[in-house]
């Protein structure tokens, strides 16, 4: 059984920061990719960074520039740092890895989400 937690969302003013965590757990053999998507109200799930395990990452055009996407692989845990926040960037975040557990081959898992919201 594999569990992803994200912590760190909440209310933040436009131009605000906030710092997203991910932490996998349970008897995994290997994470591989890594990655956040976000879910507006009446929106479909987007994605918002990915990284691989050696480090390589992908943005979306929005976020690009603002957001970092990094990992701790001794930690299996990932994290979003999101700076200069607008009210659009307003979601319910999840994150996302590919994982191997022991016996078995990778599988993609999703956390439950934490909300992110900006207004002043």
């Amino acid at each position: 059984q594999v569990q992803l937690v994200e912590s760190g969302g909440g209310l933040v003013q436009p131009g605000g920061s906030l710092r997203l965590s991910c932490a996998a757990s349970g008897s995994i053999f290997r994470v591989n990719d890594m990655g956040w998507h976000r879910q507006a109200p009446g929106k479909q799930r987007e994605l918002v960074a990915t990284i691989t395990r050696s480090g390589s990452t992908n943005y979306a055009d929005s976020v690009k520039g603002r957001f970092t996407i990094s990992r701790d692989n001794n930690k299996r845990t990932v994290y979003l740092q999101m700076n200069s926040l607008k009210a659009v960037d307003s979601a319910i975040y999840y994150c996302n890895a590919d994982i191997q557990l022991y016996g078995s081959i990778p599988k993609d898992s999703w956390g439950q989400g934490t909300q992110v919201i900006v207004s002043s």
